[in-house]
């Protein structure tokens, strides 16, 4: 199964914590690395007071399901220190799964796709380097959604 996770970090050297991210995913039973977009630097959601932050997504090849694919990334994040006290707050890691094949989930522990890629030109624009054509399962073709978004203040690293 091709899936795809979003990473972002504002703390703690945030390339330092996507590559090391990247590294334990790619070195996880059943789970191969097989794509990479550029890194992108962003402004917090809702211009709260912290550092900006780095992003990219990478394509994962992966015999885990969905849920057991989740597990890995909390895994990783808990092994990075990620601490989780208020929402959209500093990071050092955030590993979302933002497509997972064309499988269309909606449980309580995840919904892919990620509810709120088609806000986030941060997921939107690395994914489509990524995928120039690819159509999101419910929500239409990547360069239509990207169109709908104000990406200027998106930093292609």
């Amino acid at each position: 199964m091709l899936a795809y996770i979003g990473l972002g970090s504002n703390l703690n050297r945030p390339k330092e914590q996507i590559k090391n991210a990247l590294i334990t995913l790619n070195s996880t039973k059943d789970v191969k690395v097989v794509g990479l977009s550029s890194l992108y630097q962003s402004k917090p959601i809702d211009d709260l007071k912290q550092p900006d932050y780095i992003n990219a997504i990478c394509q994962v090849d992966t015999h885990l399901t969905a849920l057991e694919l989740l597990y890995v990334c909390q895994g990783i994040e808990t092994k990075q220190h990620r601490v989780r006290e208020k929402k959209w707050g500093a990071r050092t890691i955030d590993l979302d799964i933002i497509i997972y094949g064309v499988k269309v989930i909606a449980s309580k522990q995840l919904i892919v796709p990620h509810l709120q890629m088609i806000n986030r030109a941060f997921v939107l624009v690395p994914l489509a380097e990524l995928e120039p054509n690819f159509k999101v399962p419910v929500l239409g073709h990547i360069q239509d959604l990207i169109a709908k978004l104000d990406i200027t203040k998106l930093i292609k690293l």
